[in-house]
């Protein structure tokens, strides 16, 4: 798979120097030049690490957007969640040259750990529900249990209507109001409409891939989150729901 932006030739220019791709990698994984470390958090959007990297390391933060649109297959939740070395000084194209090429290694690498192979359609559909689980869920546990909610609520045909699908890029930390609900005509409302986001919310951990992969059987329908605890409390009908939901008023 070519990586769509750059010379298919596979050689980059580095101010005067043509070196091919691995062997950019490599001196970039073998520097000596000062290191400094970038993180990204499950759960959090590809525009907000862009952004706060872009900062921390003085770089323009729209070209560095715009350099990851370029290369990458997803729009959000391809960049593997980690802390990445980087030199200080890397260019906007070559550091989202790093992070989606690492990451495509790692997506393609967890695929087959679990299934044996690396079926990118069927990977992206994964990360897609995960990205869900990854921001419903109130910790690891609740994880499988999240995945079933979806998938009940899928199967009866009932929209997921989840605030987390509303916290995508920009609106990461945004708290989802009743008026934001009516109004975002986004494909990842999914108050107004039907299914899984077509493409992930976020960045997801493994544990959320291993829940949408394997979900907890339960007969649930609904959560809430429980204002004393943090967790959620799950029930099977509407009337359970909105009980657990009137009683912390």
């Amino acid at each position: 798979m070519r990586f769509i932006g750059y010379p298919q030739s596979g050689w980059i220019n580095i101010g005067e120097t043509n070196i091919s791709r691995g062997r950019f990698l490599q001196r970039l994984t073998r520097a000596k030049a000062a290191m400094t470390d970038i993180t990204l958090i499950p759960g959090e959007t590809t525009v907000i690490f862009l952004n706060d990297i872009a900062r921390k390391l003085g770089l323009d933060a729209k070209k560095l957007n715009d350099e990851y649109e370029k290369i990458s297959p997803l729009p959000d939740g391809f960049i593997v969640p980690n802390t990445y070395k980087v030199p200080l000084g890397i260019s906007e194209r070559h550091l989202a040259y790093y992070l989606v090429n690492i990451s495509r290694k790692s997506q393609i690498a967890i695929s087959e750990k679990i299934f044996g192979d690396y079926n990118e359609r069927k990977w992206f559909k994964i990360l897609a529900t995960a990205a869900v689980i990854q921001k419903e869920a109130a910790n690891k546990a609740e994880m499988p249990i999240v995945a079933s909610v979806i998938y009940n609520r899928l199967e009866k045909n009932m929209r997921l209507q989840m605030d987390g699908t509303l916290n995508y890029g920009i609106y990461s930390h945004e708290a989802v109001t009743p008026e934001r609900i009516r109004t975002d005509m986004s494909e990842f409302n999914t108050y107004l409409t039907s299914g899984v986001p077509p493409t992930p919310v976020c960045s997801v951990s493994i544990d959320a891939i291993k829940a949408a992969i394997n979900p907890a059987k339960t007969d649930y329908l609904y959560f809430v989150r429980d204002k004393k605890s943090g967790k959620h409390r799950f029930s099977r009908t509407l009337l359970e729901h909105n009980t657990n939901i009137n009683s912390q008023k």
